[in-house]
Order: C-alpha cells, then structure tokens, then sequence
C-alpha cells in the first residue's frame, strides 16, 4: 500500500512516521520548503521525500493520500487526485484507526482551543493519561505511532474535519459557529456550516454532542439536519434537564440524571465567552466522571492561552492586552466585548471575507481610537471612518504600540485584535502576538 502525504510540516511528517510503522510504503511531497528538523525526522525514519514541488508520477500512483490542512481542494494536484478517484484524507481520518484509545474532538469558529486546552487541564488533573493534539501541539498521528495515550482530547478544524470519511469522536464539541475562512468554502456560509458538523455525522446513540445552543448558526443546523448522538446542549440565557447553564451566578452542569453547580467566581477565566468554554469542558469532565473537587480546582487554577486576551503589561496604569489568536470578526466581537475601558484597537491583515458591521455598536460604546496594521485597510477605514475620531494607518508593530501608548491615557486599555489573518505581515498569529508583546516590552 503507497501512502502519499501532501505537506511536510507537523501534521504531514507524523502521519508518514505512523503510516511507515504501519507498514505503507511512504513518500511525503511538499510545494514549500520541509524545515530543517522535520527533514531529519523523516531522513532518520528513512521516509522519501521532496520539496518546492510536486512530481505526479510519484503522487498520483497512491493507495490513499492524506493532505495537510492548509492545502487547498482546489490546488492542482489534490483536483488530480480526485478525478482519478484516490482517496484524499485529513491525518485524523488516517491515524484514528489505529488507536483504541477514546477521542474527544472540539471544533468550532472560536474558543475551541481555549477549550481543548482546558478539557485537556481538566481531564489531566484527574490523573488520566490524556494525550493533546489536533490542531494544536504535537500531530496526532504521531502520538498514536508512540501509542502513548489512552485517551486524546483534539482540537478539529473545519478543514481537518473536510478529510474524514469513518472518523467518529466518542464526545463532540461545537463550540460556536461564525464567518470564518469562507475563502475555502467558494464563500458559501453554508458549506463552512455542514463542514463543522461532520464532527457528527458517524456518532451513534452511544456518543455524545455538546453544543452551544445560544448559536444561531447551530440552532438552524438542526432545524433541517439530526444527529445519532445524545446532545448535552449549554447556553448562557437557557436552562435545561440535560444540559449546562448559568443561572444566579452559578454555572450548573446536568448530565445522566447527576448535577453540578459551581460558583461562577471561581472560574480563572473572565468574559462570556469563556463561561461557554467552561461549561463545555466541564461537561466532559461529568461525562468522564471526574470528582467535583478536581473539576473546581482545575477551573479556579487554568491560565488560558497564549495570544488570547492576553495580558502582557500594564505601563503607566495602562493595559496592554494581546489577542493576536482572534483571526475573524467573531473573535474580536468577544475581545471588544469584554473590554470594560476605553480601548485602542489594533486591527487588520488579510481579510477573509469579513462583516466588520457586526462590531459597530461596541466600537462606538468602547473604541477611542483605531490603529489599522495591514497591507490593505481600505475595508476597515470604509467601516469606522466616520466612528471614531482617530483612525491610523501603520504598517510594523512597533510603530502600532509606539502609536497606540501615544493615544491613551491612565486607566485606557490598548488591545491587538485583529479579525483578520497574519499573513501579510507576519509569520503567523504567533509571530504577530509575539512581536506585540516584544514591542510592549520595549516601551
């Protein structure tokens, strides 16, 4: 069996390790560069590989191809590999078979790596031997090639879940659904939708599906569309007999006729959006049959995320806040939301087809003043132009916290939420976050 594995980065090289250990005759293909480690890696596996192209005599001849998240269905060798009929799937879809351990799997717009961190803090605790991978940290192919885990909380992309066929967690969670990579989705909402909710679509009765029942595109899903699963739904204006939701500031999780309340004081991490992310991971934490007193313990103790709502300094009393994780309007929505002073805003990048309207109300109740960081901010300034009284274009991020600590005054907040992609500017959303909080430093 030839396995063929498009992209050589940390998703694409576990997948060659497991899929060399299993037997198949490997060769990994990469249109960019392989990094240096990665290529040792794969030398000391004795993996065949090649970059900055893609030779079709060496690709199109695969049993099955397994094709990293961030490569397009439209490019041309993935279109040619359709129309021969040859399997094109996500490494989860390869590696899940090989693993007897259960799957947690958490997808969604926004707050799935919040909360597949915490599930992860939660389940950790208990003493479980819980492996983390996904979309964040170490590939999961990998880790089941080291058979370590006997469980794996996964954090899932849109694009990841686009690649499964058999793929099934024993727990789902949709965190939210909101715009988002439409670029990817021929800029149908709809398509971005189904594509969530194939976390879903092999679950049976036995299987659970934790959703945010306050969204309004998952409200509409199941209008039209079931699942096999059993649905422990959680809401921040609801309540439920089985379910999560916060009532009297307490959050009260209610699962397989057993109850849960906790004070909402005790959960580390502040804002709404974060009281969604706590009640889905505490679920699973019930379904898993943790303690109370662990569960309490973990959410009081959890740090967050790097990059997201981040505070990095306060500076002549003013906080310097980045949230450079938020790549779509959605995300700033609940950064701005939780602002509770008056704020400068760094935003931009690559746009992905935003609606930068769904922030206006917040902008004019909190934002002083816009710093716009991009290549191309037209959209932007159409939007606020006329909202706020200051509005600057800067193109280095030195030159945007230079300028926003000349725009504030004691007590204001200076915030880096982009809604937009980094790829403009910066390597990445950690690259961006991390020159953020160098500049700050450098005050």
């Amino acid at each position: 069996m030839r396995l063929v594995v498009l992209g050589g980065g940390e998703s694409g090289v576990g997948t060659a390790i497991l899929g060399k250990k299993k037997g198949y005759d490997v060769f990994v293909s990469d249109f960019g560069k392989i990094k240096e480690n990665y290529k040792e890696v794969l030398l000391i596996n004795e993996i065949a590989w090649e970059e900055q192209v893609h030779t079709e005599e060496l690709i199109l001849n695969a049993d099955v191809v397994m094709k990293s998240p961030g490569i397009s269905d439209n490019s041309p060798i993935v279109k040619k590999l359709k129309e021969k009929g040859i399997s094109v799937i996500s490494e989860i879809e390869f590696a899940a078979p090989y693993t007897e351990a259960t799957i947690i799997g958490i997808t969604g717009s926004n707050g799935k790596t919040t909360t597949t961190m915490l599930t992860h803090h939660l389940l950790k605790a208990a003493g479980l031997n819980v492996g983390l991978g996904g979309n964040i940290g170490k590939s999961f192919a990998w880790q089941v090639a080291d058979n370590k885990y006997d469980l794996y909380v996964l954090e899932l992309s849109s694009f990841q879940l686009d690649g499964i066929e058999n793929f099934k967690p024993h727990i789902a969670i949709i965190t939210n659904i909101s715009p988002d990579h439409l670029d990817r989705y021929n800029y149908k909402y709809e398509n971005y939708i189904d594509a969530k909710f194939r976390i879903t679509m092999n679950q049976t009765q036995e299987d659970y599906l934790i959703y945010d029942a306050d969204d309004e595109a998952i409200s509409e899903w199941f209008k039209t569309h079931t699942t096999k699963a059993k649905l422990i739904p959680f809401s921040l204006t609801k309540t439920f007999n089985e379910g999560a939701y916060i009532q009297n500031n307490k959050m009260e999780i209610k699962i397989n006729q057993e109850e849960y309340t906790m004070d909402t004081e005790y959960i580390a991490l502040e804002g709404k959006h974060n009281m969604k992310n706590a009640m889905a991971a505490t679920s699973v934490a019930k379904l898993m049959q943790i303690r109370k007193a662990t569960i309490r313990e973990s959410l009081s103790n959890f740090q967050g995320v790097e990059h997201r709502l981040e505070k990095v300094l306060k500076i002549q009393n003013v906080q310097y806040i980045n949230d450079s994780k938020a790549t779509n309007v959605n995300a700033t929505f609940f950064a701005l939301d939780s602002m509770n002073a008056p704020t400068v805003w760094i935003v931009g990048g690559v746009d992905k087809g935003n609606d930068y309207n769904e922030l206006m109300s917040l902008v004019r109740e909190k934002v002083k003043a816009i710093i716009c960081l991009g290549v191309d901010n037209k959209k932007v300034i159409d939007v606020f132009g006329n909202v706020v009284d200051i509005m600057i274009e800067v193109s280095s991020m030195d030159d945007a916290v230079r300028m926003a600590q000349r725009l504030t005054e004691k007590g204001d907040v200076v915030l880096l939420s982009p809604a937009c992609a980094s790829f403009d500017l910066f390597e990445n959303y950690e690259d961006r976050g991390n020159q953020f909080k160098q500049a700050v430093k450098n005050l």
